[in-house]
């Protein structure tokens, strides 16, 4: 192919040409800026995304099924979960894991200062592996539906606050009618970073919560759902609703079926703002590197005019000396991404596995930068990039139609 061999000339050589050679390395380092700030962009956002998503699903799951009358405290009404009900949520094929809780809100009270706080009770099927994530001493307690243990895990920042370590006793109160006292041991302290849960939660036995409660045996908080695929939430929110919400149990509780987003609408609204964030720094960053690209064939063009007006006398036509400069643009555009892949990859690696750029977990509720590597975006982004670069280059390569053989002869 003809101008496939004359442009693989040009590219080579283009480093004998003193006007050339700026040219393609200002195009190159715009194409690979560009694919840096995109890939480490994404990387960042879905990373961060990721991990807030995760840490509020941690407390929460997926799905949570209450009493519609509690939808909006803590301060719980019950429902009865007995088998039947939780026979009935297991048929479902994305449902990976049911535990039962309640909560409780209420006080701890030292010798000097005091902390408002929700006790939350869970049972034996608790699904410990966030918590294992977290935990920075202790262990974890064995968590009853029959008796009391009064084990309880504490987050770090309640416990600095206080002034608490492990092993110490706290005195917590209550107020139902009166005023109720229960002491308890801390066996484990955990930090999540992200605030909003760290400064309420407390974790005990469900069969405490209860108690303190008031409840008869058969009735809880709700119960937490995690499911198989977050993809598919809204639609398993949807199919569980559908056949339990506004159903009443014995004692008049009606079921609530809500989804962690339904639950937390503000802090997933915030998080999807970011995708905004992502599409402008898309947008920016192809719109730089092609514009780049751009002037830089146009130097080349220019460059290349006594060239272009050879090839022409000699009988070539537009649409072939055309096609020189875009094959010329592919080898350029090409070397920059993967110049640029290589840097992005390679900056993504060193801060998933070194942890190198810090962050203040207060404002951000993470430590690090977090970052999530994805493939398919990765390449979605390299072949975008790649066309629209182009496409932007076809408008420039008309004026090679516009140059005469005779002037350009003349042309220096």
């Amino acid at each position: 192919m003809l101008s496939f061999f004359i442009a693989k000339h040009i590219y080579r050589g283009s480093g004998s040409k003193n006007s050339s050679r700026p040219a393609v390395f200002i195009a190159m380092a715009g194409i690979a800026i560009g694919i840096i700030v995109m890939l480490v962009s994404v990387a960042v956002v879905i990373g961060f995304k990721s991990e807030v998503r995760n840490k509020v699903i941690g407390f929460g799951s997926h799905i949570q099924i209450s009493n519609l009358d509690d939808a909006r405290s803590y301060e719980m009404r019950p429902v009865v979960v007995n088998d039947s009900l939780l026979a009935e949520l297991s048929d479902y094929k994305q449902v990976k894991h049911i535990q039962r809780f309640s909560t409780k809100p209420g006080i701890i009270k030292t010798d000097s200062t005091f902390q408002g706080m929700v006790l939350k009770g869970v049972g034996p099927e608790f699904d410990p592996t966030f918590m294992k994530e977290h935990l920075v001493a202790g262990v974890i307690p064995h968590f009853s539906d029959t008796l009391s243990t009064n084990q309880v895990l504490i987050s770090k920042v309640i416990a600095d606050k206080l002034g608490l370590k492990l092993g110490d006793k706290i005195y917590t109160y209550y107020i139902n009618d009166n005023v109720r006292a229960r002491r308890l041991t801390i066996k484990g302290i955990y930090q999540t970073n992200f605030s909003e849960y760290d400064k309420i939660f407390l974790i005990t036995d469900i069969y405490t919560v209860n108690h303190l409660n008031g409840w008869k045996k058969d009735q809880y908080g709700g119960v937490e759902l995690t499911i198989k695929d977050y993809n598919l939430l809204n639609k398993t929110t949807y199919d569980i609703a559908s056949n339990i919400d506004k159903m009443k149990d014995k004692y008049g509780g009606v079921y609530y079926v809500r989804n962690i987003v339904q639950l937390n609408p503000q802090l997933f609204a915030w998080l999807g703002l970011l995708d905004m964030n992502v599409w402008v720094i898309l947008i920016l960053m192809i719109g730089i590197a092609g514009f780049t690209m751009v002037s830089g064939l146009l130097i080349i063009i220019i460059e290349r005019t006594n060239m272009i007006g050879l090839l022409k006398a000699l009988g070539t036509n537009n649409y072939t000396v055309r096609r020189i400069f875009l094959w010329l643009s592919v080898f350029i555009i090409g070397k920059g991404m993967l110049i640029g892949d290589i840097i992005a990859v390679a900056l993504i690696y060193l801060q998933a596995h070194f942890k190198i750029i810090k962050l203040n977990p207060t404002t951000y509720y993470v430590d690090t930068v977090p970052v999530s590597f994805n493939v398919l975006i990765f390449l979605i982004i390299n072949v975008c990039s790649f066309l629209v670069s182009l496409m932007m280059l076809l408008g420039p390569s008309y004026l090679i139609s516009k140059i005469h053989p005779a002037n350009s002869m003349r042309y220096e």
